[in-house]
């Protein structure tokens, strides 16, 4: 017989102290009960053993990705820490330093191969001393590169092919992961002759840069508190709802030692006893759960992140305060629960009828919170300050306001329900009777759905202030690429149109070499560069040969012609200056030949009007033009899947110092980017996190009816029909809850607006979030399909 049974036959009354002697009950009557507690707990038998380790399991799904949040500032710091080391010393001023041999020059290689972002950089030793990026052994030699393991194994697959085709350098060894950010980053240095510091390239005699550290944009400092607080605040519901797993049970044992003479202090203090057993195995659990966890780290990549197992470590004070605070919160939850439960020697009042939930205080805590959010400060992006204990207060009242609201109003909604199917029948008797545990269950999905509103809200008003328009501004069709060499002779435009109009995917190509001139009062003006045949798609040319020149104007543009006149004057001189990062460089002198005539602009192929000098290549001296540049533009087939792809390998065969750019119509700021893939893992794993613990939840509360669920099936009810009641026990307080997760994610969502001054984009945010809710609900009821089978056995029925 187990201890569960001997609390309910009346023996076992040796168990229960004397309470005669400690009155009132000091420290050592709390010791001696939580103790009692833990024994109940841990020699409880096969039934107290199994809610136990529900407990546990709850407690360390929760406790996991609290450690996963300890670990996050030591994650983003080691991470910086590796991007920065690797980066030359200067990298953001661009400005080279001596030669010697100890330098070396480097230009930026990344590129992108369809969804992937590939980084790379290719180097160039100056001596025998040049140093090597950290985690390569040596600058690779021209022809030779070194590759992360990632990149290794993309290119040796048959999808990496194009993108082999691109980096055509001979593999020599792999990145050591003291040079990589995380194990799946995909990363090269390649070993150069054709870079030069005409072409674009730095001199460096050092890595690592020291970046100067700004502060954050107001708005993403107010963003990331507002990530924090939705994201940890279900976690902390689930960790309260799992301590209370078992709960009915566990009150009918405790009923039995009131017969024995415990008081209802000393019962409620052995059931905090028992919480507390479940979880500090939780958090044991949690610890191994999270080792476990983050040895999978390199393997797998959420949303473009992924790291090192090395680097998931949290930090010290914050894992000592998960593990003492979450045995803390168990006794608190369990005895704060127990104060609405009376234990009595001959029964639990709660299985009686329970009388209804009353609303308003249950309204207090979102109503202070709100209170909180609506008299803070406004938030701009020159705000010099936030405060983030105001917002995360105000913000978590409110969220676990709508947790407390939540078991009113499932009660409310199915008091009335009355008739339809058995299955129907079934689950709403069920939730009539007892919808605590239910409500309790769905209550950080809720949650988490109310946040997950306020923070779409929050991005789709702000986005706007992290985003700069990017494309052509012409009047035709933009590029849908745009390639840019720093070569500075006339002829290379021609060789890359040609190499580009060859290339799989490409409709139409246009390149040519632009400049600028300035004449002697100190006015500036554009220089093309082509042959006729483009020349004539740019302006209307009266006639043209190899040697010519012409002043463009724009139609209607009487103000910028007459800047062009001040410095293309025929038969003056003009100057083409080279002005790179160390200063000007040595100029080119040109007279603009007298007989040029004026002609007038017409858009080119890609909408651009180039107004000023047009030459062709035989009126310009042979060599570099100084300052110049080569660009094209590229229009692409929409029906060729690899066309961009095709694209970058044709540039870096031509030139690998191509800098290739895809067309965007909006281009976000990096910050606010990190910001958002950081919401986005976060969600994932919350998700992740709700899945686990309502399974979790729905086999405790099926355990909890096996005997009942065995007798149904003994009077001859269908198996199916107790599957489909399981569901709709599940789905009615989860529609209720996303019913109360869409008005309260709206109301606090429309708050925050509010104090950020901007307007909602989208009030229909809360949709998404409705369908990820039904697909939990079935998930999670096709998993507790199989334990349900097993509790319908015969042999539930069987009892001493």
């Amino acid at each position: 017989m187990t201890l569960d049974d001997r609390a309910h036959s009346g023996d076992g009354h040796s168990s229960a102290p004397n309470r005669s002697a400690e009155g009132l009950g000091g420290p050592g009557a709390w010791i001696r009960e939580l103790g009692l507690g833990i024994r109940f707990a841990a020699a409880g038998g096969r039934g107290g053993w199994a809610r136990t380790f529900l407990t546990g399991v709850g407690v360390a799904l929760g406790v996991a990705l609290l450690l996963v949040a300890a670990s996050t500032p030591n994650l983003l710091s080691v991470r910086n820490e590796r991007g920065d080391a690797r980066k030359p010393s200067n990298v953001m001023s661009s400005s080279s330093v001596s030669r010697s041999e100890s330098s070396f020059l480097w230009l930026a290689g990344d590129t992108d191969f369809r969804s992937d972002h590939v980084g790379g950089m290719l180097l160039r030793a100056d001596g025998p001393r040049a140093p090597a990026p950290p985690g390569v052994a040596r600058i690779p030699a021209p022809g030779e590169m070194v590759v992360s393991p990632a990149l290794r194994k993309l290119l040796d697959t048959p999808a990496g092919a194009l993108l082999k085709e691109r980096l055509d350098y001979r593999i020599v060894g792999s990145i050591a992961p003291s040079g990589l950010l995380d194990a799946t980053e995909l990363h090269y240095y390649a070993g150069s002759d054709r870079i030069s510091l005409d072409a674009g390239a730095v001199r460096a005699a050092h890595y690592g840069y020291s970046p100067r550290h700004k502060p954050l944009n107001a708005l993403l400092y107010l963003l990331v508190v507002m990530i924090c607080v939705v994201l940890l605040v279900p976690v902390g519901i689930f960790i309260a709802t799992a301590v209370r797993f078992g709960g009915d049970r566990r009150d009918r044992r405790l009923a039995a030692l009131r017969l024995v003479g415990a008081d209802r202090r000393m019962v409620a203090r052995i059931a905090a006893g028992e919480a507390l057993f479940g979880s500090v195995l939780g958090v044991v659990l949690g610890g191994a759960l999270f080792l476990v966890g983050r040895q999978a780290a390199g393997y797998v990549r959420l949303w473009g992140v992924s790291a090192y197992p090395s680097d998931i470590v949290p930090r010290l004070p914050l894992a000592v305060l998960i593990a003492v605070a979450v045995p803390f919160a168990s006794v608190v939850v369990t005895l704060s629960a127990m104060r609405s439960v009376s234990v009595e020697p001959l029964g639990v009042v709660r299985n009686a009828r329970l009388r209804r939930r009353r609303l308003w205080w249950r309204l207090v805590l979102p109503a202070v919170g709100l209170a909180i959010l609506l008299f803070s400060d406004r938030v701009t992006p020159g705000s010099q300050k936030v405060d983030p204990a105001t917002v995360a207060a105000g913000t978590a009242l409110v969220l676990v306001g709508l947790a407390g609201l939540l078991p009113w109003l499932v009660e409310a909604a199915v008091a009335r329900l009355r008739g339809g199917p058995v299955p129907w029948q079934l689950a709403i008797r069920r939730l009539q009777l007892s919808s605590g545990s239910a409500a309790r269950a769905v209550s950080g999905i809720m949650v988490a759905s109310a946040g997950a509103i306020v923070l779409q809200l929050m991005f789709g008003a702000m986005q706007q202030s992290f985003i700069t328009p990017s494309g052509s501004g012409g009047t035709g069709r933009a590029p849908d690429l745009t390639l840019i060499s720093q070569d500075r002779n006339a002829v290379t435009a021609a060789r890359l149109e040609d190499g580009l109009r060859r290339t799989p995917g490409v409709r139409a190509a246009f390149a040519l070499t632009e400049a600028y001139v300035s004449g002697p009062e100190g006015s500036v003006t554009g220089l093309a560069v082509a042959d006729c045949t483009h020349l004539r798609k740019m302006a209307r040319l009266p006639s043209c040969r190899d040697g010519d020149t012409f002043v463009a104007h724009n139609p209607g543009d009487a103000a910028g012609n007459r800047y062009v006149d001040q410095t293309a004057r025929p038969g003056r001189a003009v100057t083409l200056d080279d002005y790179g990062p160390d200063g000007p460089a040595p100029e080119l002198r040109w007279t603009l030949p007298a007989d040029s005539p004026v002609v007038m602009t017409v858009p080119a192929p890609m909408g651009e009007r180039y107004n000023g000098i047009l030459a062709t290549p035989g009126a310009l001296p042979a060599g570099p033009l100084p300052g110049a540049r080569t660009s094209a533009g590229v229009l692409t087939d929409p029906r060729g899947t690899d066309a961009v792809d095709e694209i970058r390998t044709t540039a870096a065969r031509l030139d690998p110092t191509i800098y290739v750019s895809v067309r965007q119509n909006e281009q976000r700021d990096k910050e606010y980017d990190t910001v958002q893939t950081g919401l986005l893992v976060g969600g994932t794993l919350m998700m992740v996190l709700i899945a686990a613990s309502m399974l979790v939840s729905q086999i405790e509360q099926l355990r909890e009816r096996r005997r009942l669920l065995s007798v149904l099936v003994a009077f001859g009810t269908r198996r199916s029909t107790l599957a489909w009641s399981v569901l709709w026990q599940t789905a009615v307080p989860v529609f209720v809850g996303t019913l109360l997760a869409a008005a309260g994610g709206l109301a606090l969502g429309h708050v925050m607006l509010r104090m950020v001054q901007k307007p909602a984009k989208d009030w229909w945010v809360f949709l998404p979030y409705a369908g990820v809710a039904g697909v939990l609900v079935l998930l999670v009821t096709l998993l507790s399909v199989p334990p349900l089978w097993r509790m319908m056995r015969p042999e539930g029925l069987r009892t001493e």
